[in-house]
């Protein structure tokens, strides 16, 4: 399937959305079918589904528009204009009947009601690294606000908007905030320039403040167990601390070594090998037919003894946001592993058992990985470094996968369906489905 400037994203399990520039096609997952084709007003730049699957949103930001479609009725459409106050954000909200729009220069976030057409505005957001979150269950929203040169939080009520809790965070400058996902706790962090993490209940309480070290870059990532019962903060200072839900404190820190000597970590490291094929045995019809595909380098993985150096970049200092630090963090939906990436070691993922809080496994890639993301159902992981291959990693193994495709297709994201039983790979002008085999590691 080819498309350009497209982006993918699946309903409940049931549909898949497309943008084409300004068109938006609407697919059967299993059989991508085209069901609906609608046309948007200018060039789309953000798309996301509602929480039922039942309407899609379209933004164009350069316009100030955002248009909402039915799948139930597709003649109905809703037009949002933000006019000459601009429009930088649009989101959802969990119900999927509302639409929180946030304007240029973080000025307000517009909550505009697709039942009553009644609009809500809120005043003072921030414009900071994630400054609005809402609870799992959707009931609350948490929102960083910026007054009189300090932080706040407020809490919203999604059900009618009114404001449940606002209070002051002891922050120098708020870089985002977080539920755990039994809404029980609001994670709130402070910018790179210092390291702490503020937790608070429902109702306001500072429940605790960790702050691990002073005087250098702090926070990069911060990432809750599906259990709530970790919190794992990525910093600069290339190491992930872990939190326990019952005191806050430290649980274990987990490094990133450039030389790897744990005898209970296994190393699979990527070797490449291009194919050896007979011009004198393919016919000139074959070689079309068959395309560059035939011809990709192809790899696999080779388990590597102890002990193993791993490829480090030394980052620029001197620069802006420097290429150091743990940047990526992801935990298993089973709560048992959890998948980090060190920015100077970007070819390499590791993969920790939070049972025995130790290092399992280490992915070593030829090239930089883009992106990871954990199968919703089964502790397997997909990942991708931007070529023609997708990398899966499970307890039983890894294994590299060569996409099916021609027109030099290279894996920039990917995207799993929530059945777990297949995923979007996704490139700059193309995508594909991948289709796993029921109760297997290997790809169908």
């Amino acid at each position: 399937i080819h498309f350009q400037k497209c982006l993918k994203l699946f309903s409940l399990c049931h549909y898949g959305a497309t943008c084409v520039q300004y068109r938006l096609v609407v697919r059967d997952v299993n059989t991508l079918q085209i069901l609906h084709l609608y046309t948007c007003l200018d060039q789309i730049v953000h798309m996301e589904w509602s929480s039922d699957s039942l309407f899609v949103l379209c933004a164009m930001y350069k316009r100030g528009l955002v248009q909402v479609w039915s799948l139930e009725q597709p003649d109905w459409y809703c037009k949002i204009d933000e006019g000459s106050i601009g429009l930088v954000s649009s989101r959802w909200s969990p119900d999927g009947r509302h639409i929180l729009n946030t304007t240029e220069f973080h000025l307000r976030v517009t909550v505009w009601s697709l039942c009553t057409k009644a609009v809500s505005y809120i005043k003072y957001p921030k414009a900071c690294q994630k400054g609005i979150d809402f609870s799992r269950d959707g009931c609350y929203m948490a929102l960083a606000e910026r007054r009189d040169c300090r932080d706040y939080v407020s809490v919203f009520v999604c059900d009618d908007w009114h404001l449940l809790r606002h209070f002051e965070t002891e922050t120098q400058d708020l870089a985002g905030v977080e539920w755990s996902p039994n809404g029980c706790v609001l994670a709130v962090w402070d910018s790179c320039l210092e390291y702490k993490v503020l937790l608070y209940s429902l109702d306001g309480r500072l429940l605790s403040t960790f702050s691990a070290y002073e005087w250098s870059l702090g926070i990069k990532s911060l990432a809750w167990s599906p259990s709530s019962q970790f919190l794992a903060i990525g910093s600069y200072d290339e190491k992930v601390r872990i939190l326990n839900h019952i005191t806050w404190k430290k649980v274990t820190e987990f490094d990133h070594p450039a030389t790897i000597n744990n005898t209970k970590a296994v190393v699979y490291k990527e070797v490449e090998r291009k194919p050896v094929v007979g011009s004198a045995d393919l016919s000139i019809q074959q070689h079309i037919s068959m395309g560059s595909t035939l011809f990709n380098t192809q790899s696999k993985y080779e388990i590597c003894p102890l002990p193993v150096q791993v490829p480090v970049v030394k980052p620029d200092l001197d620069r802006a946001n420097p290429k150091v630090g743990v940047s990526s963090m992801a935990f298993s939906s089973d709560n048992r592993y959890l998948a980090t990436k060190n920015d100077n070691m970007a070819c390499v993922v590791w993969v920790w058992d939070m049972q025995r809080l130790g290092l399992l496994a280490v992915l070593e890639q030829t090239s930089a990985v883009r992106c990871f993301q954990w199968d919703p159902r089964r502790p397997r992981l997909a990942l991708c470094t931007g070529n023609a291959k997708l990398y899966l990693w499970s307890p039983a193994g890894c294994v590299s996968v060569q996409v099916p495709a021609e027109g030099g297709f290279q894996v920039q994201s990917v995207n799993w369906h929530c059945s777990g039983d297949s995923l979007i790979l996704l490139g700059k002008e193309q995508l594909c489905l991948c289709y796993m085999e029921v109760g297997e590691e290997d790809v169908k």
